[in-house]
């Protein structure tokens, strides 16, 4: 399982370049020009984990595996596209694959950097694009729902599923984001697994900065935060085009470049870390001789559920896990020396796996 995220926002605010920064690949054609995106850029990035580096040191592994995010870098929407204006509404679909979107706003002022609006408004253009994704989540449900009509008299279990639609249609209707729909209805979490409706996917804010912005929230910047925490949604703020900087510098060289600006971290690892925070993701990893590697689960999820990551047939016949914590790990060294000194753990069906635990399955089929 790897988390999928959208990258998505007005054309000419960014996200070609943040694209570019995000994959270490100039393959996502950059431009001071609307629509210089045509097609959807897809890319399967690493996730910086350094957990992955003390392991294989420890294991010295054939091979090192990391999770990964695939990024999609979607072409630029403008007010209309639902219904067929700019690029229309064609890479809408390519939403709907992601589990998270990733919304960048333009938060800087640069009279040589055209805006589509020909002026810098994040709250506008967060509206903008928000209000596309809401009539294009409508249309996707009026159709669902008017051939669930049809069919109902033959079907008749489909009549709560109707109610929860129409109830989520008018909610939709009111420009509010299925996220944001509260009411508990029969057959809602059916429909919206089958639908996988836009507006009702994890958003993180991206606010976009120049260098000044790093350094102290502007006012824009400061506008997004604010909206982001009356929703309850992420927040990060990068500089797109510092952040392309950084591509092909040395990992020394690199965190030099971040701290001259007083930052910790590279937005990829803030837009990974926040994605996985977001989703509920954790990462437990195997190491072998033949391959130290990361898996990514769920927060929550079981031992025959996590087996299931790396094969199917590994949690249909789950017998048991053999489990033992990073840190213990770390601490002696090897699998050997952690089970001679009792802190390796047998568990079974219902361990509830831990971020970080290094762990062996046992399977029958």
């Amino acid at each position: 399982m790897s988390l999928s995220i959208g990258i998505v926002g007005l054309p000419n605010v960014g996200k070609s370049t943040l694209f570019n920064a995000l994959t270490k690949a100039q393959n996502a054609e950059s431009a001071n020009y609307a629509f210089c995106t045509i097609e959807p850029n897809k890319a399967v990035v690493p996730v910086p984990d350094p957990r992955i580096e003390v392991l294989a040191e420890l294991v010295k592994p054939q091979r090192v595996q990391y999770s990964t995010v695939d990024f999609v870098d979607i072409a630029g929407l403008v007010a209309g596209a639902s219904k067929g204006e700019g690029l229309g509404n064609k890479f809408l679909g390519n939403i709907r694959e992601t589990q998270a979107i990733l919304h960048v706003v333009r938060c800087f002022d640069n009279d040589d950097v055209i805006h589509v609006a020909n002026s810098v408004d994040p709250l506008r253009d967060i509206e903008v694009i928000e209000t596309e994704l809401i009539l294009a989540d409508v249309q996707v449900l009026e159709n669902r729902l008017e051939r669930m009509e049809k069919m109902v008299k033959g079907d008749k279990t489909l009549a709560p599923k109707i109610e929860a639609a129409k109830a989520l249609l008018a909610h939709l209707d009111q420009g509010q984001p299925a996220a944001t729909f509260t009411e508990e209805r029969k057959g809602l979490a059916e429909l919206l697994a089958e639908l996988r409706l836009i507006t009702a996917k994890n958003v993180i804010y991206c606010a976009n900065v120049d260098e000044d912005g790093l350094m102290e929230d502007n006012d824009y910047v400061q506008s997004v935060r604010k909206l982001a925490a009356e929703r309850g949604a992420e927040f990060v703020k990068i500089s797109a085009k510092m952040e392309e900087e950084l591509v092909g510098l040395e990992e020394e060289e690199q965190q030099e470049f971040l701290e001259s600006f007083g930052i910790e971290e590279s937005g990829l690892h803030q837009i990974i870390r926040t994605g996985f925070h977001s989703l509920g993701l954790i990462s437990y990893f195997t190491a072998g001789v033949k391959e130290v590697r990361a898996w990514t689960i769920h927060q929550g999820d079981k031992a025959p559920q996590a087996a299931g990551v790396i094969h199917t047939d590994f949690e249909r016949g789950f017998i048991r896990a053999e489990v033992i914590s990073y840190d213990h790990y770390v601490q002696y060294g090897s699998e050997a020396k952690c089970r001679a000194e009792g802190v390796l753990r047998v568990e079974g069906k219902d361990y509830v796996m831990h971020d970080g635990d290094v762990a062996h399955f046992l399977f029958n089929v």
